[in-house]
């Protein structure tokens, strides 16, 4: 049997309590009182809520882009399990986006996860250990471009069922990402 670690408890401890508040009025103190551990402990594995809010959306990245490369699973799979993702954790996501005066650092910071996965999955995959500058930079165009879309999806701007909005980011990657990845 898997223990939840620490981080998770105290991930899992902000998530209930972003049900039914506003993520800029969740204190530390609110956290730890509300999983029963102290800010102590809080502290030891975080900085501050946005680290967690971080390292927990770094989790399910990393999540779904492991699946990458399985026998049987191709990036369209990995697309419609993303978007699944954000369709699962919609409203936490838009109250995370609405209600926190990180919005910008947060946005940046899931264009930057995103990035890293894309980016680590590539070389991985094929067995690179650098990329040239010109591949690098569709990357992190491609993860631009699908932050902002994933966000205006979430804020209700288009009603694309996530299988729909799979096809849309399958269909926007750049030919020259698809030799790394199909």
């Amino acid at each position: 049997m898997k223990r939840k670690t620490a981080k998770e408890i105290l991930a899992e401890s902000f998530r209930e309590l972003a049900e039914n508040k506003n993520i800029d009025k969740i204190t530390v103190k609110d956290i730890t009182e509300n999983c029963g551990y102290s800010s102590a402990t809080f502290y030891r594995h975080f900085k501050d809520k946005y680290d967690l809010i971080v390292w927990e959306h770094t989790q399910g990245v990393a999540g779904i882009m492991a699946q990458i490369g399985k026998e049987g699973y191709p990036w369209k799979q990995t697309l419609i399990d993303g978007a699944n993702s954000f369709q699962k954790n919609k409203e936490y996501l838009e109250n995370l986006l609405k209600h926190t005066t990180g919005h910008d650092s947060f946005t940046r910071n899931m264009t930057e996860i995103n990035y890293n996965a894309l980016k680590n999955q590539i070389m991985q995959a094929n067995r690179i250990s650098t990329l040239d500058e010109k591949t690098d930079m569709y990357i992190r165009l491609y993860c631009q471009g699908t932050v902002a879309l994933t966000c205006d999806w979430i804020f209700g701007r288009y009603k694309a069922t996530p299988e729909e909005l799979a096809e849309v980011f399958e269909n926007s990657l750049p030919k020259p990402l698809k030799q790394y990845l199909y």
